[in-house]
């Protein structure tokens, strides 16, 4: 199926499998996977590493956004990393989870992240997700989704991707953290979470990927008569 080289902004809520159906969109488009949500899992873990998050979520503002000026994240061959080290395992931990929305609240981490996107999305043939890619990063995308699922259904994913990669996962905690997660992402002044007017909802509750693959496919059909 070839289609025009245009932009697909995914955003949504947590774990309702944004990233692995835009992965899965880039391969089979051939286009280009921008994970928004590692570049904030990451300037998260930089935050706790280096003291500018406390445990109660008190953040040094000023620190953090001075600090960002000199931090190296970028995406390279085997995921996500700073510098040279490579931190994808790292940053898919509950301890940098529980962080990462009140670090997503500082205006001037979305400017960093966004500026990055930016630089990437000017070439086309990208799928991003996240939460305000196609309101924010890029209202002018030719292809909104917002994805959304069951609450339950959506921390039993969450616990399974955990336990998967050896990590502890208790539910009552999973689901806690991704409702904490939605009210502050949807809460946020700064670029909240919220459903661009153009996009188009897939609730993936009780699909398959190959289900939503086969969805999408019928949009574009519809939509760029490919």
């Amino acid at each position: 199926m070839l289609i025009p080289d245009i932009i697909i902004a995914i955003d949504g809520y947590s774990s309702t499998g944004k990233s692995s159906f835009a992965k899965i969109i880039a391969n089979e488009f051939s286009f280009l996977y921008l994970d928004s949500g590692a570049l904030y899992r990451g300037v998260t873990l930089f935050a706790i590493e280096n003291g500018f998050i406390s445990d109660d979520n008190t953040i040094n503002v000023p620190g953090l956004s001075g600090a960002l000026e000199n931090l190296d994240l970028h995406f390279a061959a085997g995921g996500t990393f700073i510098g040279d080290r490579c931190i994808e395992n790292e940053i898919r931990s509950l301890a940098v989870a529980g962080k990462v929305s009140p670090i997503a609240t500082v205006a001037e981490v979305r400017n960093f992240v966004d500026r990055k996107l930016r630089e990437f999305g000017s070439r086309k043939r990208v799928v991003m997700d996240g939460r305000d890619i196609g309101t924010t990063v890029f209202p002018d995308a030719e292809l909104k989704i917002f994805m959304t699922a069951d609450p339950l259904i959506r921390a039993q994913r969450r616990a399974d991707e955990m336990k998967a990669k050896g990590m502890e996962a208790d539910m009552e905690d999973v689901l806690r953290n991704l409702q904490e997660r939605d009210y502050i992402d949807s809460h946020r002044e700064v670029s909240p979470l919220t459903q661009a007017e153009d996009a188009i909802v897939l609730d993936n509750s009780h699909m398959t990927m190959q289900d939503q693959l086969e969805w999408l496919k019928g949009i574009i059909a519809e939509r760029f008569g490919c």
